[in-house]
């Protein structure tokens, strides 16, 4: 964007340069301020927009910024947009939650999103002849996978599922993913990733386990946005 009467849109009060060329996103903006508060220096607060909260700060010296996506496509479909083709934004790795369909998956356990299955339509506008195979960029993924070695982090690489149903009237319709091998499910990954093909640049979902369906176990609301902390910390290593 080079225009410089530029305003802002109407879900971001950001202006030019107050973006960083990486963004980390997680749904929850508090998850944003925390980020914020525990890691960067130099903050300051660049959106607050419908309390989309939006923080540029420093790590380890370099700039990079924080913000909330809110909940499923539609959602972070409209932010990483505007990121990427306003903003100049080049790089988004989303931070997010995901609920396990793999027995051997834990709670907390990482899992960096090689690809993204959907049952959204999201694809459609683009007009093709065939089925889009949402991927990560393998720059960004090759740097995390080092990144969760060396913080020795219970890891895994392989498809989600970006769902748009959290209350799904098939409560077994998970087991048919989960025997073509995908990993668990959570509902912004693919639009993400289409959004980033589409305009040329950069994305990856590191997810934390927050919930099993093999098992009764999962996290509080509370864990959810304070105790992520791994993988906030490889994803802070990938700017």
């Amino acid at each position: 964007m080079k225009k410089t009467n530029f305003k802002g849109t109407p879900h971001n009060e950001g202006k030019i340069g107050d973006f960083a060329k990486t963004v980390l996103m997680p749904g929850d903006p508090l998850r944003a301020k925390y980020i914020a508060d525990n890691y960067l220096e130099n903050v300051r607060q660049v959106n607050g927009i419908r309390n989309m909260l939006a923080f540029t700060g420093t790590y380890k010296g370099k700039e990079v910024t924080v913000m909330g996506s809110g909940m499923g496509m539609p959602s972070i479909g409209i932010y990483s947009y505007e990121l990427f083709a306003f903003y100049g934004v080049e790089n988004i790795i989303r931070i997010g939650s995901c609920g396990s369909y793999q027995p051997n998956i834990n709670l907390y356990d990482i899992i960096i999103c090689q690809g993204s299955c959907t049952d959204s339509n999201f694809a459609s506008q683009y007009n093709l002849n065939g089925t889009f195979s949402a991927i990560a960029s393998y720059s960004l993924l090759e740097k995390a996978v080092a990144a969760a070695k060396k913080k020795k982090a219970h890891y895994h690489v392989g498809n989600i599922l970006a769902s748009d149903v959290f209350y799904g009237v098939d409560k077994n319709n998970w087991k048919k993913w989960a025997d073509m091998g995908v990993l668990g499910v959570e509902m912004e990954s693919y639009a993400l990733y289409c959004n980033a093909a589409h305009l040329h640049k950069n994305a990856l979902t590191i997810l934390t386990v927050s919930d099993s369906f093999t098992s009764s176990l999962e996290t509080t609301a509370e864990e959810r946005q304070n105790s992520f902390t791994q993988m906030m910390e490889i994803a802070l290593e990938l700017i």
